[in-house]
This record gives structure tokens, C-alpha cells and sequence, in this order.
């Protein structure tokens, strides 16, 4: 993304110069897929692709948007005073729904701006595009307004905009790795207390390769509905022998009695990819505390399986991407990630055979799929921000 671009259309569009930019990743789940609304934990990482914002405050109330994503929209106009919901236009609901609740907390936004965003996020890959340009907004209304709200907070108010504005009945681990990534480092969190650590992803030799199905996802909001009622489910029936509020607190070795309690081949299936999974988490996490990388791809691979056989969330172009480079030299792990059914995979790949796996990758998945997959480098970056431009203003 070339920043001098987006600020030369900044000029063209509104006939002035921007004033400041911000910034929001987009995010990967390393591992711990379908934890999180099951009380476990989430690996994720913010990536070096997201959603820029350039902006200029008013003298008035009026805001202008702009997204070079969604050029057929132009110059969409709201007013402070009216941040109702946009029926026609949804993009910019993500913002308008950020700033609608932060002036509903009591936060002082009393001068509109003219902004545009342009973000490199792949639409509808399951890198969390929607988080993104929600905490873009975020940091870049603080950042103009002076606001006094912390990064946490910020976090649990762009969910809010995501459940109650957009009407998606998400958890947090999308904003919350998108508000508090670090270069360098994966994010272990809890998705129940927000109790998180840092754990360091060095990849000195490696590289993060993105995998997009490009299978449009219609299924995977009702499936993921699905399976959230199948384990709600089986903690009715597991509560009546056991005192815990969710799977996640069920252990490994808790599983032989669990699977007699249920007596529902389907419903434990569910429940033994949760406990194992979130098992594989704190695994992940010590293994890459110690540096062990090889063992974190043996982790991820396990995953891919179990959300396959027991989840059965994945469906062939997933399993195509990720069985397949699991098999090819140089790459320590794959697996899905994501909700599942479409959307991308990810891979951890030695630097020197990142071309030879996109090239075997992307023949095999055409040949088997019958249209072609995109692939990403990408690396582990920081949160979302604002970024300083060298020069004189924003020369």
C-alpha cells in the first residue's frame, strides 16, 4: 500500500490535503479455531495487511467518507447529529457505528472530518476486514478528537458496533487482536476474563503464507450458528455431572466420561474438538515461549484435522489448500483458519520455498477445485494506530 497514493487521492476527492493517517491490521488465528464463544482460548496475531485512513477535521458537523475499496459509493454524507444506521451503503456503517456510540458514551465529537479509507485486506476472506475498518475508525476519532478512551476499551466498543449496530453476533478476539497486536509477537488470550500474554513469533527463516479459498462463504454464518447450538447443547447435559460454565473448562482427561455422559456421537465429536483444541492452544503457546517452532506446525496441522473430523467445518477447497501444503518441503504447519467453509487457510513455510509451495499450491488447488486460489506473504505487525508521516506536514 503506497501511503503517498492514498493521500494524492485524499487531494483529488476533497480538494485539500489530509491532515493525519491511522491504521488497523487485519488479523490470522494461529490456532484455536471455534474456542472462543466455548470459554477457551485464541492465538491470534495482527498482520502487516490492513485498512488505512487518512483524514481532515471540520468546522462543521458533517462527516464525509470515502473508500477506494468501494469506488461505486463516492462521497457518502452523515452528520453528527444523525448517525443512523445507512440502509443503502454498508461499508460505512463500520465507521459511522464507531463514532454513533462513542458520542452515546459520553465521548466529546462535536467537529466532523472528511476521511478515506483503502485497506489491502481481501473482502470476505475471513481476515477480519469488518474489525478492521471499525478500529481504524476507532483510533482515528480518538486521535482527531482527542479523546480519552484506552485501547481496551476501544476493543469492547467496536465489538458492540459489530453485535448491536451490524447486527453480527461475533466474539472479541477479532478486535482485540486488531487493537493489541505487536510486531513480532502472537496474542494468547482468554476470550472470557481478556487475560492475554504475548508470545514471541520469531521467524527468523520463515514466513506467514495466506491462502484464500475465493469461495464465497454463504454457508458459514448458519453453520457457525449451528455448531454454537450443538455445544450449548452438550453443556446442558455435561452441567448435570459436572460444576463448569463451559467447554472450556473440560480437560483431556475428562473426555472418556464426558463421551458416556452425552451419548450423542455428533454432540461429543463437537466437544472433542473444543477440549482438544483448546488444548493445543496452551501447547502453541509454550512451544513457541521455548522457540520451538516445529512443534507449533505439528499443533496447527492436528488442528486442521479435528476441525475437519469432529468440527466439520472445513469442506474440500479448505482441505485442499491445507492437506496439500502440509505435504510439501518447507512447511512446518497448515490448517484453516476462521470460520470455516471458504475464507483461508494459512501456512508457516521456510522463506527459500515460499514460491515453490504458492506454485504447487495454486496447480494442485485449480486442478482440483477448478478455479484458482490467491496467496499472501505476511508478517506479524503491530495494532491498530496512528502512523507518523515523514516531512513537512504530510509531505
Amino acid at each position: 500500500m503506497n501511503v503517498n497514493d492514498l493521500k494524492k487521492s485524499f487531494v483529488s476527492i476533497f480538494n485539500e490535503e489530509p491532515e493525519r493517517l491511522f491504521f488497523a491490521p487485519g488479523r490470522i488465528n494461529l490456532i484455536g479455531e471455534h474456542t472462543d464463544y466455548n470459554g477457551g482460548k485464541v492465538f491470534p496475531l495482527a498482520i502487516t495487511y490492513g485498512t488505512y485512513a487518512y483524514v481532515k477535521k471540520r468546522n462543521d458537523k458533517q462527516i464525509r467518507l470515502v473508500s477506494k475499496n468501494f469506488p461505486q459509493t463516492g462521497i457518502v454524507t452523515a452528520s453528527l447529529d444523525h448517525l443512523e444506521k445507512n440502509a443503502e451503503v454498508g461499508w460505512v456503517n463500520y465507521p459511522l457505528g464507531v463514532i454513533h456510540y462513542l458520542k452515546e458514551s459520553g465521548y466529546m465529537i462535536d467537529q466532523g472530518f472528511d476521511v478515506l479509507f483503502e485497506g489491502n485486506i481481501p473482502n470476505g476472506a475471513g481476515l477480519s476486514s469488518s474489525a478492521s475498518i471499525e478500529m481504524a475508525a476507532g483510533v482515528m476519532a480518538r486521535g482527531i478528537a482527542d479523546l480519552s478512551i484506552s485501547q481496551v476499551e476501544l476493543i469492547k466498543l467496536c465489538q458492540r458496533v459489530e453485535n448491536e449496530y451490524i447486527g453480527v453476533n461475533s466474539g472479541i478476539m477479532d478486535q482485540f487482536a486488531i487493537g493489541m497486536g505487536k510486531q513480532g509477537q502472537a496474542l494468547w488470550l482468554d476470550c472470557d476474563t481478556l487475560e492475554f500474554e504475548y508470545a514471541p513469533v520469531e521467524l527468523e527463516h520463515e514466513k506467514i503464507l495466506i491462502m484464500n479459498t475465493n469461495k464465497r462463504r454463504e454457508l458459514a454464518s448458519s453453520k457457525y450458528n449451528e455448531r454454537r447450538s450443538e455445544c450449548e447443547r452438550a453443556l446442558d447435559v455435561i452441567k448435570e455431572h459436572v460444576d463448569v460454565s463451559s467447554l472450556g473448562e473440560l480437560s483431556v482427561e475428562q473426555l472418556s466420561e464426558v463421551e458416556g455422559w452425552l451419548g450423542d456421537p455428533l454432540l461429543f465429536k463437537r466437544v472433542k474438538h473444543v477440549v482438544t483444541e483448546n488444548e493445543r492452544t496452551k501447547q502453541a503457546y509454550m512451544s513457541l515461549k521455548a522457540g520451538d517452532l516445529e512443534h507449533v506446525g505439528q499443533l496447527m496441522n492436528a488442528s486442521h484435522q479435528s476441525l475437519k473430523e469432529d468440527y466439520e467445518v472445513t469442506g474440500e477447497e479448505l482441505d485442499a489448500l491445507a492437506e496439500f501444503t502440509q505435504t510439501l518441503p518447507g512447511v512446518i504447519g497448515a490448517r484453516m483458519t476462521g470460520a470455516g467453509f471458504g475464507g483461508c487457510a494459512i501456512a508457516i513455510v521456510k522463506t527459500g520455498e515460499v514460491e515453490n509451495v504458492i506454485k504447487q499450491t495454486r496447480r494442485n488447488y485449480q486442478a482440483q477445485i477448478g478455479y484458482g486460489a490467491d496467496f499472501y506473504v505476511a508478517s506479524v505487525g503491530d495494532g491498530a494506530k496512528e502512523i507518523v508521516v515523514e516531512g513537512a506536514g504530510l509531505g
